[in-house]
């Protein structure tokens, strides 16, 4: 699943970050494709904003070399709502087993590599969950008056997350009669799908997301670059 539902906002562009152009191709289909062209997947599934659905099907027509075969959905008002739908879009495939583990992308991660991808696809299916992450050094943790405190451990979390489709669908479904809405997918496995065990698997310093401009120099950069 790729999620594409963001903006332009922090990037300071107008229209949703994931289709301006990088390296000749939209940020959008250089996502699809590297998930799309890795071993191991089988459908996969766009969810875009309503206001979006032409757009990406034509960004998938005209630049992606696998973008016949990707479905295209709505979603929601949230990240939780448009994961839900994508879900929902497969659960057919995943009541009979053809899906067993559910990828979790966001569409402004276009330099995401096969190795990646191939680690947490075998991670979700030995343990029931996997999801990437760096350490970081450069952070510091703020007490409750303002103060910095000793150092901790971050991890900066990345994707694809991978997760065993049929209890991360039901763990989506409990959600959203809920109410509940998580910070990203293993935060919603992790409280409605608790015998699931999920595992940090080292992410890569390549895998970074379009979040401000000059993301966009460093995606052509290493698109294009020796």
């Amino acid at each position: 699943m790729v999620l594409a539902g963001g903006s332009g906002s922090r990037v300071g562009a107008d229209r949703n970050k994931v289709y301006l152009p990088v390296a000749g191709r939209s940020v959008l289909a250089w996502s699809v494709d590297a998930l799309a062209g890795a071993a191991g997947v089988g459908p996969v599934v766009l969810v875009v904003r309503p206001q979006d659905r032409d757009l990406a099907r034509k960004v998938l027509d005209e630049e992606s070399a696998h973008g016949a075969a990707v479905e295209v959905v709505d979603g929601g008002a949230t990240r939780q709502d448009s994961e839900l739908a994508g879900l929902r879009a497969l659960a057919g495939r995943i009541g009979t087993g053809e899906v067993d583990v559910v990828l979790v992308h966001d569409g402004a991660r276009p330099l995401v590599g096969a190795a990646l991808v191939a680690e947490v696809l075998r991670v979700a299916r030995a343990a029931g969950g996997a999801v990437p992450g760096l350490v970081r050094t450069d952070l510091a943790t703020v007490d409750g008056a303002g103060g910095l405190v000793a150092p901790a451990r971050h991890t900066a979390v990345q994707t694809p997350q991978g997760f065993r489709a049929a209890p991360l669908l039901a763990a989506y479904e409990r959600a959203a009669l809920e109410g509940f809405s998580g910070t990203d997918t293993a935060s919603c496995v992790e409280r409605f799908a608790p015998d699931v065990t999920v595992r940090c698997v080292a992410g890569d310093p390549r895998n970074v997301k379009v979040t401000y401009l000059h993301d966009l120099d460093v995606v052509a950069g290493a698109l294009t670059g020796p």
